[in-house]
C-alpha cells in the first residue's frame, strides 16, 4: 500500500512576528512573483484573512484570488495588504551592476535605502 503524502501548510507555523519577516524576506529574495504573492497569501491566512481583508479594504474573495500561485495583485493590493499585515516594503541598491549612465553611477553604488513606510 501506497503512502500518502500530507500537504505542508506553512500558514499554520508561522506564529509569531519574526518568522512571518523571515518568511517574507525569503519570498522577496527569490524575486518570483507568483511565489512572493503566493507567500503573501500565506502569511494573510496565518493572520486571518477577515481581518487582513477588513483592515486592507479588499474582500476576501479578492485576496484569495490575488494571493495564490496563480495570483497578479496589483501594487496597491500589495501595499495596502503589506500595511494591514504590518509589513513595510523596502528597496536597496544593487552592487556591482553596471549602469549605463555615469551621472548616476555614485549614486547606484551607494549603499541607499528607499524605504516605503507603512504601519509597523
Amino acid at each position: 500500500m501506497a503512502k500518502q503524502a500530507l500537504k505542508f501548510d506553512a500558514a499554520a507555523v508561522l506564529d509569531s512576528d519574526e518568522a512571518i519577516a523571515e518568511y517574507m524576506a525569503a519570498a522577496f529574495e527569490t524575486e518570483d512573483a507568483a511565489f512572493i504573492a503566493d507567500a503573501v497569501g500565506v502569511v494573510a491566512r496565518a493572520r486571518g484573512m477577515s481581518d487582513i481583508a477588513r483592515e486592507s479594504g479588499l474582500s476576501r474573495e479578492q485576496l484569495y484570488r490575488s494571493f495564490s500561485a496563480n495570483g497578479n495583485p496589483t501594487l496597491k493590493s500589495l501595499l495596502a495588504v503589506m500595511r494591514a499585515l504590518g509589513m513595510k516594503v523596502t528597496a536597496e541598491a544593487l552592487t556591482g551592476v553596471s549602469s549605463n549612465n555615469s551621472r548616476n553611477t555614485k549614486k547606484r553604488k551607494a549603499s541607499a535605502k528607499a524605504k516605503i513606510a507603512t504601519k509597523t
